[in-house]
């Protein structure tokens, strides 16, 4: 993916626009979702100055069908890959994530070193109690009615696909798993955004992030910083209180030094 000077008149198509500061932003979508519930937050960065790297992750952006078959790995690959990408040409590079994308991002704050993360309702826990027996019947059930549109303001679609397929559950399980287990490997201070209404993900996963990202960063913020969403639901970045979570990400990189020339 070449960079380009303007993003596209489509909102789910990916991207990548270099800004003017140095600095970059890796976005990442998440589960059966794609760009398009990023994209306000991605124009928002662009106006900030930031390069804007939005791309559309394996088995995502055509059919279920196609998710279904896609390993867990091949998204960890993928964002690995952009990240070494934006990194060879910027000075700085963050990485903001939503959901599965926020489960991501945590997994390239603990394999490369991002110089900061911002989370948005993570996916580090289910809500649904069924998707851990997703591994026992995908074999018996390809697929379930949507995860999608978790939003309380009326007339957004994030874009997501009608359904769900079980095989891409269990795989996001196990990345969530894998995840878990080395959070405390996250070297970069975190701030995280926590709907207070949230039918996709669940409490454990932001207990796990309390636990693990205690005390001060040496930068002089906290390891990590956490914010509630009052107004909004799973998708934030579509909801009621989207533009104080992107003018917060803004504030958080522009003081990690994502301001500065060069």
């Amino acid at each position: 993916m070449e960079f380009s000077t303007l993003a596209p008149s489509d909102a789910a198509a990916g991207f990548r626009v270099r800004g003017r500061n140095g600095a970059a932003v890796l976005l990442i979508h998440g589960f059966t979702s794609g760009p398009r519930s990023m994209r306000p937050w991605a124009d928002a960065l662009l106006a900030a100055g930031y390069t804007v790297s939005l791309p559309v992750l394996p088995g995502h952006g055509t059919r279920w069908e196609d998710l279904a078959a896609t390993g867990h790995t091949a998204w960890t690959a993928a964002v690995e890959d952009e990240f070494d990408a934006l990194a060879a040409t910027h000075h700085r590079v963050f990485v903001a994530g939503l959901s599965m994308g926020g489960t991501l991002a945590l997994h390239l704050g603990i394999v490369r070193a991002p110089a900061g993360i911002v989370l948005v309702n993570p996916a580090l826990s289910m809500a649904d109690r069924t998707a851990v027996l997703a591994g026992a019947i995908k074999r018996f059930v390809a697929s379930v009615p949507a995860i999608a549109n978790d939003i309380a303001r009326p007339g957004q679609d994030e874009g997501a696909y009608p359904r769900t397929p079980v095989a891409a559950v269990h795989e996001l399980r196990r990345l969530i798993g894998a995840t878990r287990r080395r959070l405390d490997e996250v070297r970069a201070p975190v701030l995280a955004y926590r709907s207070l209404t949230d039918h996709v993900v669940s409490e454990p996963g932001l207990d796990a992030l309390r636990r693990e990202l205690v005390g001060m960063h040496p930068c002089g913020l906290p390891r990590l910083q956490l914010r509630f969403l009052e107004r909004s639901y799973h998708v934030a970045t579509l909801d009621y209180d989207a533009d104080a979570l992107f003018a917060g990400s803004v504030h958080f990189f522009d003081r990690l030094g994502g301001h500065h020339h060069g």
